[in-house]
C-alpha cells in the first residue's frame, strides 16, 4: 500500500545537533570582511577577537567581572582546559546524565584520578541536583546535548559554596538563560545553538574560578594549550583576544555575523523564544500521535535545543534498526538531515530546535516523520 507524501518540504532541511543549522540568513557573502592573510595578533585580527568577547557577554549577560576567552578544541577543549587547570584543590562530584558527562566523568576519575563522587541518571533523566555537595568542585552539564534533559534552574546551587562549579553549557548557551552568580567556569562551542564553524570553544571564569587559578597548582604537568597562568598570576590577555594558538579568522567573522543576527531577533531572549517555540510544534506533533513520545518524561527538565524522541509502537521489533531506517527515509526525501539518536542514547530520534532553526521548517518536516514511520511500518508489516 503507498502512503501519500506530504505536499509541504522544510525550506531547510538541517536539524542536526551539532554542527548545527547555520543562521537563516546565512550566505557566504557575510564574510567577506573577514581579517583572512593577516595575523591575528595584528590589529584588525585583535579587533574582530574582542569583538567577539565583547559580544559573546553582551548577548548573554555575562556580568563584567567574569573572564572570557576564546580556547582551542571547541567545546571539549574548553572544558579539558577547565578540569586539568583548576580540579584536585579539593574532593569533585561528577554529575553525568549523557555521554559528554560521562566523558568527563572519565576524564576526572581514570586521567587525572581525582578524589570524586559521580553520580548518574539514566537517558531521559537528571540527578538530584538538591543533594550535592556543593562545597565539592562539582562538574556538570546543564544540557544533555544526547538525551534531551536539561537542569531546571540554578535555585539549588548555594552562593557561599566552597566549591566551584564547572558547567558544560554547550547546547544550552542562547537558548536558555543560565545563572552566572551560581556557575564558576561556563564552556560552550560556537558551532552549537548559534550554528557557527567548528574547532574554537569559549570559557567563562568566575572571580571565583580566577582566585582558584592564582592560588593552585594542578600536581601534573599541562600542556602549552591549557595553561591559562604565569608566575601564579593568570594570563589576562588570553581574555582580550591574545589567543593560546592560532584561530581560524574565518570562523571568528562567522561568529561575529551570528551574533549580528542574535540581535536582530531580540538577543537572548528572542533566541530562547525562537526554541521555545520549536519545541512546543514537537510537542504538539507529540500529543497527537501516541506512536512517539519524548525520551524526558518529565516535562520540566526537557530541553529546548536537543530534542531526543523514542518511538513506543507495539509493531515495531528492533528498535534501532527501526529507527535508523525513519531517518534514512527521512534524508532519501531531503526533509530531515542528521536527526538519528546518538550512537550512545537510546534508539530514536534527535531534532535540533536550537534558534537557527526556523519553526516552519520543524512544522513542514513533522508530517514527513509521520509519513516515514506509517511507510516503514507498512514495509515491516509485507515483509512478515
Amino acid at each position: 500500500m503507498s502512503i501519500q507524501k506530504p505536499a509541504t518540504r522544510p525550506a531547510s532541511p538541517r536539524f542536526s545537533s551539532g554542527p548545527c543549522a547555520k543562521i537563516p540568513t546565512f550566505n557566504l557573502s557575510l564574510l567577506q570582511s573577514a581579517a583572512l592573510g593577516r595575523s591575528h595578533r595584528a590589529a584588525p585580527g585583535k579587533a574582530k577577537l574582542k569583538a567577539a568577547i565583547d559580544g559573546t557577554r553582551d548577548i548573554l549577560g555575562i556580568p563584567q567581572e567574569y573572564k572570557i576567552a576564546i580556547v582551542p578544541a571547541s567545546d571539549t577543549g574548553a572544558v579539558e582546559m577547565a578540569l586539568w587547570s583548576l580540579l584536585g584543590a579539593r574532593k569533585a562530584t561528577l554529575l553525568a546524565w549523557e555521554s559528554f558527562g560521562a566523558g568527563w566523568v572519565t576524564d576526572v576519575v581514570k586521567q587525572l584520578k581525582i578524589d570524586a563522587d559521580v553520580h548518574t541518571a539514566d537517558y531521559g533523566d537528571i540527578v538530584d541536583m538538591d543533594r550535592i555537595d556543593y562545597d565539592t568542585d562539582v562538574v556538570f552539564t546543564w544540557n544533555g546535548t544526547t538525551s534531551g534533559v536539561r537542569v531546571k534552574n540554578g535555585d539549588m546551587i548555594p552562593a557561599d559554596r566552597d566549591g566551584l562549579t564547572i558547567c558544560d553549557a554547550t547546547s544550552a548557551a542562547f537558548a536558555m538563560d543560565l545563572p552566572w552568580d551560581k556557575l564558576d567556569v561556563t564552556t560552550f562551542s560556537w558551532q552549537k545553538v548559534l550554528g557557527g564553524e567548528a574547532a574554537h570553544g569559549m570559557l567563562i571564569l568566575s572571580p571565583r574560578a580566577v582566585e582558584r587559578l592564582e592560588t593552585y597548582t594542578p600536581a601534573w604537568p599541562l600542556p602549552k594549550i591549557f595553561r591559562l597562568t604565569k608566575g601564579g598570576k593568570l594570563i589576562d590577555g588570553i581574555f582580550h583576544g591574545e589567543t593560546i594558538n592560532t584561530p581560524s579568522m574565518l570562523a571568528v567573522e562567522d561568529y561575529l555575523v551570528a551574533l549580528d543576527w542574535a540581535r536582530s531577533v531580540g538577543g537572548l531572549n528572542g533566541l530562547i523564544a525562537r526554541a521555545d517555540r520549536n519545541t512546543a510544534a514537537i510537542d504538539a506533533f507529540v500529543k497527537k500521535h501516541d506512536w512517539i513520545d519524548f525520551l524526558a518524561v518529565d516535562p520540566s527538565i526537557r530541553s529546548n535545543t536537543s530534542v531526543c524522541l523514542r518511538f513506543n509502537d507495539t509493531r515495531i521489533g528492533d528498535a534501532s534498526a527501526f529507527a535508523k531506517s525513519v531517518t534514512k527515509r527521512l534524508e532519501g526525501e531531503g526533509v530531515a538531515f542528521d536527526i538519528g539518536a546518538y550512537r550512545d542514547a537510546p534508539a530514536g530520534l534527535r531534532i535540533w530546535c536550537g534558534g537557527t532553526v526556523e519553526t516552519s521548517d520543524i512544522e513542514a518536516m513533522l508530517p514527513w516523520l509521520a509519513w516515514a514511520f506509517e511507510s516503514e511500518i507498512a514495509a515491516q508489516t509485507v515483509a512478515a
